[in-house]
């Protein structure tokens, strides 16, 4: 996979040394630099653009403003001589925050982060639009219609789903994360360190616990206000 960038920084020996760093990493793909957010407007808006390693403190436009009117499928990376803006830069979903003087592999740490999350959302997004998975099991790849499972299991290293026309769980070595990173929340949400719930399934709820004709689904203490959230956004009062 390859992430498109554009380095914005108005110390042009700044902007030059991370436009260097990216052109060493396999990955990134250098759009364009600029000296300052407003230069490098057109640029964005005119290409396809998933990366910005983003200065904050700028004439003009600071970096947090020129972030807010982003779209939320191009992510950032600031890079600041400044640390007092970290929280207000993970408020606008930064993927990091380096601090300058910036290092190759503090910058590679950090671009390495924006692969991680290009790579999940975009299969996540193919997972979503299929409605399926494929599974390792039993030295076989098994198909599985997001449709079909009721709930997941965790089970030491394996994982068990289950699915709604009543056939066997299918095992597959996997941990319960990987599973998770891949289905799509709200849809299918962690209840318990041991379970993900297919949450259009349920059909009821007994003392807080999920339904599944003789299997019961517990809700723990990590998970519980998330899970009613979801049932209060769906129960009439």
């Amino acid at each position: 996979m390859i992430l498109n960038c554009v380095i914005i920084d108005n110390e042009p020996l700044a902007a030059e040394l991370l436009a260097s760093y990216a052109k060493k990493t396999p990955f990134l793909h250098v759009i364009g630099t600029f000296n300052s957010a407003v230069e490098g407007i057109r640029s964005i808006r005119e290409n396809k653009v998933d990366l910005i390693f983003l200065d904050i403190q700028m004439p003009e436009l600071s970096g947090l403003e020129f972030a807010k009117i982003l779209s939320s499928e191009t992510k950032i990376v600031f890079t600041t001589a400044f640390n007092q803006y970290a929280v207000d830069a993970y408020k606008v979903n930064a993927i990091d925050y380096l601090l300058k003087p910036i290092s190759y592999e503090d910058f590679l740490s950090a671009a390495n982060k924006a692969l991680e999350w290009f790579s999940i959302i975009r299969k996540t997004d193919l997972y979503n639009k299929d409605r399926f998975i494929f599974v390792k099991s039993e030295y076989k790849l098994v198909q599985v219609r997001l449709d079909d499972i009721n709930f997941i299991e965790g089970v030491k290293d394996y994982v068990k789903i289950y699915l709604e026309d009543g056939r066997s769980p299918i095992m597959s070595l996997m941990n319960m994360k990987k599973i998770e990173e891949y289905l799509p929340y709200p849809e299918f949400m962690r209840t318990h360190r041991s379970y993900i719930v297919h949450m259009t399934k349920v059909k009821l709820v007994d003392r807080f616990r999920l339904v599944f004709g003789e299997d019961f689904i517990p809700i723990s203490d990590s998970y519980k206000e998330d899970v009613q959230n979801y049932l209060d956004g769906h129960t009439l009062t």
